[in-house]
């Protein structure tokens, strides 16, 4: 299934849909009208495990016009936002560094959450934007001291990221916070896509495409620290809780590891892709 929360010009309000092939469902409206108890946020969907979804589903009558939506991040209240970097071996030697041993951890804030389409205004304080094409997990149930065996049992869904990354401000200091976390650099979504519908987190082809060209193209099967093995490792340190969303690192082709790098400017539109899951697009400005 693929939720996601979206306005209109018509109404505002943000609200939960559900995708379909005829159309977005407004999980509100179908509620209402047949007296149906269901979530209606994607944080209560997360948290109730998505009771209520289906009889939804079965119940719509009238869809939404996926063109005429304004599309909202698709993960709206974490508590956490979780990067880990360096997390593909080509990627950390593209950018000088040498391959963790340990998964590389650091965080964004809520501010730097933006949707599918929305356009995103450059800091004037910084010129190197660069892009990461990356895989985003979004916690279902609370989790401590889980195993690797376990860990994916506690994930409520997948959709696409991209951890735009300022880098003059990313290695300004030792810290990579500040290039991490401008507003509005970290777009994701259109979709949340649940976990039953991702039978392999680990086999799934991601790509960037900027101004139509291919930049980034690989597969998570890449990875250095899998998907399973970032909960467990986070989770022995870190209670994470439904809503939480991990990104998981991206892979080489970022602009960092070219030679004669040219930033991403105003005008650009970068688009990112993970099969299955969606195409998150951002133009610049």
């Amino acid at each position: 299934m693929r939720l996601l929360t979206f306005s209109t010009k018509d109404n505002v309000q943000s609200r939960l849909g559900i995708w379909d092939s005829q159309g977005i469902i407004d999980v509100a409206e179908v509620a209402v009208k047949n007296q149906l108890t269901a979530p209606l946020t994607l944080h209560e969907a997360i948290e109730q495990n998505s009771e209520g979804i289906q009889s939804v589903v079965d119940l719509a009558d009238n869809f939404v016009c996926e063109s005429e939506i304004i599309y909202m991040p698709c993960v709206t209240q974490p508590e956490k936002i979780i990067c880990i970097g360096l997390n593909y071996e080509r990627h950390a030697t593209e950018s000088g560094l040498v391959p963790p041993p340990f998964p590389v951890v650091f965080s964004k804030f809520n501010n730097s959450l933006a949707a599918h389409q929305e356009v995103i205004t450059l800091s004037e304080k910084s010129v190197q934007y660069d892009f990461e094409v990356e895989l985003g997990v979004v916690i279902g149930r609370t989790v401590r001291n889980v195993s690797v065996a376990d860990a994916l049992n506690y994930v409520y869904g997948y959709c696409p990221a991209n951890d735009l990354s300022v880098r003059d401000l990313q290695f300004r200091t030792s810290q990579w916070l500040l290039g991490k976390t401008l507003d509005k650099t970290m777009p994701v979504g259109p979709y949340l896509v649940t976990a039953v519908e991702v039978p392999d987190p680990q086999d799934i082809t991601l790509s960037t495409w900027v101004n139509g060209e291919r930049r980034q193209h690989s597969n998570t099967s890449d990875m250095i620290f899998s998907v399973a093995e970032i909960i467990s490792y986070l989770s022995q340190y870190i209670t994470l809780k439904p809503g939480d969303l991990i990104s998981t690192g991206t892979p080489e082709g970022v602009i960092i590891g070219m030679e004669e790098p040219v930033w991403l400017a105003k005008g650009d539109e970068i688009t990112v892709e993970l099969q299955g899951l969606g195409r998150l697009s951002n133009r610049f400005v």
